[in-house]
């Protein structure tokens, strides 16, 4: 019997799938081994990782930060490659500066006001995610650990599903708490009809809804309390890549040969064998997988690293798709729908140069404005602002002096800005705008209009008495990509770090003895959904791709495999 070198074909050309190609491609014993390829659907590398330009502005399209330097893959390739320095200026090149908090009406709000609110919110997500502990030293942390431990109590003993806290029942019981403990109601001078405990609701909601782009979690009532502790971070500050992200991708498919990287090859239906038998054709070995692509064509492997997103697999189990040929077994669908998969989308507005032989430098006096929304059941909100702008947290510019802001949406917010018109767009963060900036404009401490921009290519507008232009807007599409379906994925209540360690199992299952007839490894899973520390990160969708291709090596007893 004659048999083929085996063929690995990697699906998926983002990080995972990059990085594990890349390992198995530089194993010392790999060109005599294996036959390797990577399909990809789209027309390019890199995936939920996509550096792109606007307005002359280095920007990135998904991935932005690395998250903690301290013993970060990504950060180390990014050293080696001198890929974090640059003369030209890109998004978050300097840090944000500290932030300008308005409340909807035009009246900027004291850090007295703002600093209390956002302790307590930090506070209780340290809490939830195992940082901040009883056996503390300091007494303002024991006060605020009695105040988090009656929040989780509480929310324990209402239930929740199957029984189980969400981190938006418990920052909300931390809250009501923490009124309990100072209650006081006073009106705030010079703020309209807010009242003090409307004012820190509002400002609560700006971190609530911050915490909603971190998870990717459209509702904090979706994602699971228990699991927070499990997410680990690593030590360190969080930059962003002055070069781009995705040259950190271009660098790990560098040492790939020409060729082995597959455009436009998107994988339709999987088939695989989870009792099948090794038959014969053609004199060699049947491979038991067959991967057919929406062009029609069909490629045969030994092995398939499947390293598409949450969304797609979960797309990918529906009775409409059948992605998979016999489908996939209970244990891991149920795993694939029980966790949680969202989708957080970036808005670009580019100001406009020209003010109206105004002082040309304005536009620098953006701020990194916080907004403070009412109530949405509230009489005071002001009409004009569309419901998608009410849960969004601030806009800001990129890096201080750029003429591009940003905001950033998840949720439901993120899917209507992926169907607005660049118009509609304008017409709502102009009126967004026009509530936080009123004409004339006493409390804030800029005094003159501030430049605010947002715009279409080929549509122009201003916000109402400022006369400042909005020129040209770019916007992340991630939740209506097919080749995404959404951002990145979290532990939702009703699943748990189980769930992500199921998703990595490999079919057909180790140690099933029903399969045991079965060729072994035929599908394995990478993908930043696959990792129980570190999931929803490049990093962690780095190490994932590690763990696969060294679970092929050793399964050929590949030499220099740790």
């Amino acid at each position: 019997m004659v048999a083929k070198k085996p063929r690995i074909v990697i699906v998926g050309a983002g990080m995972a799938g990059i990085t594990a190609a890349n390992r198995l491609y530089t194993c010392s014993t790999f060109k005599d081994t294996f036959e390797l390829c990577v399909v990809e659907g789209g027309t390019r590398i890199g995936g939920r990782i996509n550096t792109s330009e606007f307005c002359g502005d280095r920007i990135e399209m998904g991935a932005t930060w690395i998250h903690g330097i301290g013993g970060s893959p990504v950060y180390k390739i990014a050293q080696d490659i001198h890929s974090l320095d640059s003369e030209q200026p890109w998004e978050c090149m300097d840090g944000p500066d500290e932030p300008s908090t308005v409340s909807e009406g035009g009246f900027e709000l004291s850090p007295s006001v703002v600093d209390s609110i956002s302790t307590l919110f930090k506070n209780l997500m340290d809490y939830a995610q195992g940082k901040l502990l009883p056996s503390s030293d300091s007494t303002e942390e024991l006060d605020f650990c009695k105040l988090a431990a009656k929040a989780s109590k509480i929310c324990t003993s209402n239930g929740g599903v199957g029984g189980k806290l969400s981190v938006g029942s418990f920052v909300r019981q931390g809250l009501e708490a923490y009124w309990d403990s100072v209650r006081d109601e006073e009106e705030i001078q010079g703020c309209g009809k807010w009242s003090r405990k409307l004012l820190e609701e509002a400002i609560f909601s700006i971190h609530e809804n911050t915490q909603r782009t971190y998870t990717s979690a459209g509702d904090l009532s979706t994602l699971d309390f228990d699991a927070e502790s499990e997410y680990r971070m690593f030590p360190g500050e969080e930059i962003t890549i002055a070069k781009g992200y995705l040259t950190v991708v271009e660098s790990l498919a560098s040492v790939l040969p020409h060729g082995l990287i597959q455009l436009g090859r998107k994988v339709s239906r999987i088939e695989w064998q989870p009792e099948g038998h090794q038959s014969m054709e053609n004199g060699y070995t049947h491979r038991p997988v067959k991967l057919h692509f929406c062009d029609g064509s069909v490629m045969s492997a030994d092995h398939v690293i499947v390293t598409v997103s949450l969304g797609v697999l979960k797309a990918g189990i529906g009775q409409d798709s059948g992605m998979f040929n016999p489908p996939l077994p209970p244990f891991k669908t149920e795993a694939i729908s029980r966790l949680g998969y969202g989708v957080v989308n970036k808005l670009f507005l580019q100001l406009s140069s020209s003010h109206d032989g105004r002082d040309a430098d304005i536009d620098k006096k953006f701020p990194f404005l916080q907004m403070a929304f009412h109530r949405p059941d509230s009489d005071l909100r002001h009409k004009k602002i569309p419901w998608w702008m009410r849960r969004t947290a601030s806009i800001c510019p990129i890096y201080k002096n750029s003429r591009v802001l940003l905001s950033w949406f998840a949720g439901e917010e993120a899917l209507e800005l992926e169907s607005l018109s660049d118009e509609e767009v304008i017409s709502g963060v102009s009126d967004t705008l026009s509530s936080f900036f009123p004409q004339p404009y006493k409390q804030m401490k800029y005094s003159n209009s501030l430049p605010l921009s947002n715009g279409s290519v080929n549509s122009v507008g201003s916000l109402e008495g400022s006369g400042f232009k909005f020129t040209k807007i770019l916007k992340s599409k991630w939740g209506s990509d097919p080749l995404f379906l959404g951002s990145y994925s979290y532990v939702a209540v009703g699943s748990s770090g189980d769930d992500l360690d199921t998703l990595a199992e490999p079919l057909p299952k180790l140690g099933n003895l029903e399969s045991a007839d079965s060729p072994p490894l035929q599908i394995l899973f990478a993908g930043e959904a696959t990792h129980r520390t570190h999931y929803s990160t490049t990093h962690g969708a780095y190490f994932s791709g590690i763990r696969e291709a060294n679970r092929l090596l050793h399964h050929y007893n590949c030499v220099g495999v740790n």
